[in-house]
């Protein structure tokens, strides 16, 4: 992770384009319960606030608490590792939920067109 403001503009980025498809969904695919659609996008809005209340967090240890210096910087790297780890795989997470939901709103006969398009 390069810092924080790029991790917060990528969650944003993701966030928006996952609600820009559903908002073009409900627009041009004939049959999507619109309703539905917009539960998904306010999921999405959710996702993006509790995720980007998240990206800051601290280590709860200074280094007088280890022998040497390297070990603080060795100790603290890893949990922040650890932690942006965790982080990240909750947001995939959340993320393939939504799309999953996404997808179960499309009609049968557009995921065929999508398919047979594919191939």
């Amino acid at each position: 992770m390069a810092n924080k403001r790029i991790l917060k503009k990528q969650i944003k980025y993701a966030c928006g384009d996952l609600a820009g498809e559903c908002v073009l969904a409900t627009y041009y695919v004939d049959g999507i319960d619109v309703d539905k659609m917009q539960e998904i996008v306010f999921d999405i809005a959710e996702l993006q606030t509790k995720t980007l209340k998240r990206v800051t967090f601290s280590y709860d240890k200074v280094a007088k608490d280890f022998e040497t210096r390297q070990q603080y910087s060795i100790a603290r790297a890893k949990y922040f590792k650890q932690a942006y780890n965790a982080l990240r795989s909750e947001f995939d997470k959340s993320v393939l939920d939504i799309v999953k939901s996404m997808n179960e709103q499309l009609p049968q006969a557009q995921k065929d067109a999508n398919k047979k398009a594919l191939n």
